[in-house]
């Protein structure tokens, strides 16, 4: 493909001179150390690094060209020796390049994309096992792993760069694949990750507080994730799937061209949950469209659960599946990897680790727990370091006023000291009159947590959820919550029973 066709409907901010324009490009990069030969490299600021530092470098790999925001180097200054192209914005750029070079595989795919601060993943599962209860071939991408046709593939981001995504696109659509269901994340909004995809389906779970360490406002985060529904960068959703009890949900401004399915338990929502009945085993509950109601069972736990079934159903509605294949597809979802997710070795007690690490998200966990009507609920969690600080003592509070034990300790502190993030959350805990103890060391606090809990309580072992790791301040170490819980109670001498 020409560099003239890659670029075709990226904003430039000086034309291409015709001899380049007609140029054979065979790969586009953003990584200097993946470029081959006749690639055109991208160079702009990541999260960690300045692409513009490594443009000799893919210089010497052998890419053609390079295109950036940014002027090209003066001389002295490292001047590159091949054609440099200045873009309005170079994520954007890379983007709309990424569509052109793989023949823009979302425009034939149906693309769900489901925003929001909590039930992201949840909701993102439960759709895609309704697609596949359907036969459809899909991908899944989002927090915890990328589902390829039936491979599993690690994770790097929630929402990766556009590069990758149109990649997978287009791995799937050769795998004969026709259903993507993706989060997207406010991050991969603001800078662009997911600029001119063709989006079928766009959901919206809630909003609570969570990354101003990045948007610096609620009304900043809110306006990113906003975006998805205006098209960001492509045409609008042909369906949004909205939370109708939530606030921020109902100030969405929505395309007049985009059809609206309101999802909720509260004043008229399109689809309705009625004759809920909740227990350790699961959810039951039918599901009320207009004249429409069906049956729906699921293995998942809790009231915020029923919030995410709805908006699945409601995507599924979109895609004109029947209330059948709909109740398969979500009975068929047995658990979602670190979504109150239960860590079992015969002790008379329950255990569950839940990726939780905002206070809404804590007070939602908590009250799953207490949903099962048991004797205490004892909370561990921690706040993560280099992250918006301002959460800290609202996350000790809702820990504290729910719970009738806290365990306060780390959670990725990163580059911060643990022991003041602790402090932070502390505040918070303080507020309230519970017992609390506070253990730096994660392992020691959760050893100390199960070692409180009685026949009859449930523990939940908030913040990490999934991740198999724990980031500290000059490493990266293997940590899972649920091995670890295993190894403790084992240790306490309890054993499954066959």
């Amino acid at each position: 493909m020409t560099l003239g066709e890659i670029l075709s409907g990226v904003r430039l901010k000086q034309p291409i001179p015709p001899e380049l324009a007609i140029a054979q490009i065979e790969g586009l990069e953003y990584d200097s150390r993946r470029v081959g030969r006749n690639f055109l490299f991208f160079a702009f600021p990541g999260s960690r690094a300045d692409g513009r530092q490594f443009v000799q470098d893919a210089v010497a790999r052998g890419a053609m060209a390079v295109a950036s925001e940014s002027e090209a180097p003066g001389p002295g200054d490292g001047t590159p020796t091949v054609p440099w192209i200045q873009v309005e914005h170079g994520r954007q750029a890379l983007a709309l390049a990424s569509r052109n070079f793989y023949g823009k595989p979302d425009e034939r795919l149906g693309l769900t994309a489901i925003t929001g601060t909590n039930g992201k993943t949840t909701t993102s599962y439960l759709v895609d096992s309704v697609l596949r209860a359907a036969g459809h071939t899909t991908a899944l991408i989002g927090t915890i792993e990328y589902h390829l046709a039936g491979r599993v593939l690690p994770a790097v981001n929630t929402t990766p760069e556009s590069l990758e995504l149109i990649r997978l696109f287009s791995e799937l659509e050769r795998a004969g694949g026709t259903h993507a269901t993706m989060e997207v994340s406010s991050h991969a909004l603001a800078l662009g990750r997911v600029y001119g995809l063709q989006f079928h389906t766009a959901v919206f779970t809630n909003l609570t507080r969570d990354h101003l360490d990045f948007h610096g406002t609620m009304d900043a985060y809110f306006a990113a994730k906003e975006m998805l529904f205006a098209g960001a960068g492509g045409p609008p959703p042909a369906f949004a799937v909205l939370n109708r009890d939530d606030e921020y949900s109902r100030r969405i401004k929505v395309h007049p061209q985009t059809r609206v399915l309101w999802y909720g338990l509260g004043q008229d929502p399109d689809l309705r949950a009625r004759h809920i009945s909740s227990g350790f085993q699961g959810l039951r509950f039918t599901v009320q469209v207009g004249k429409l109601r069906f049956a729906v069972e699921s293995p998942l736990i809790g009231k915020i659960n029923v919030y995410n079934i709805l908006a699945a159903c409601g995507t599924a509605l979109s895609y004109g599946l029947s209330p059948e294949i709909i109740a398969r597809g979500i009975a068929q979802l047995r658990a979602v990897p670190g979504r109150f997710e239960q860590v079992s070795e015969g002790q008379p007690f329950v255990v569950v680790v839940d990726y939780a690490h905002t206070d809404d998200a804590l007070r939602n966990v908590i009250a799953v727990a207490r949903g099962l009507n048991p004797k205490r609920v004892i909370t561990l969690f921690g706040c993560g370091g280099d992250r918006d600080r301002t959460k800290r003592p609202l996350m000790g509070q809702a820990a504290a006023e729910a719970s009738d034990f806290v365990v306060l300790t780390s959670d990725n502190p990163r580059s911060e000291d643990p022991l003041a993030i602790m402090n932070d959350a502390l505040v918070g805990i303080r507020r309230k009159d519970v017992p609390h103890l506070v253990e730096p060391d994660r392992a020691t606090a959760i050893a100390r947590a199960l070692k409180e809990a009685r026949e009859g309580d449930i523990v939940i072992l908030a913040g990490k959820g999934h991740e198999p790791y724990q980031v500290l301040k000059d490493k990266t170490i293997p940590f899972d919550d649920r091995a670890v819980a295993s190894e403790v109670l084992r240790g306490y001498g309890f054993r499954k029973t066959q």
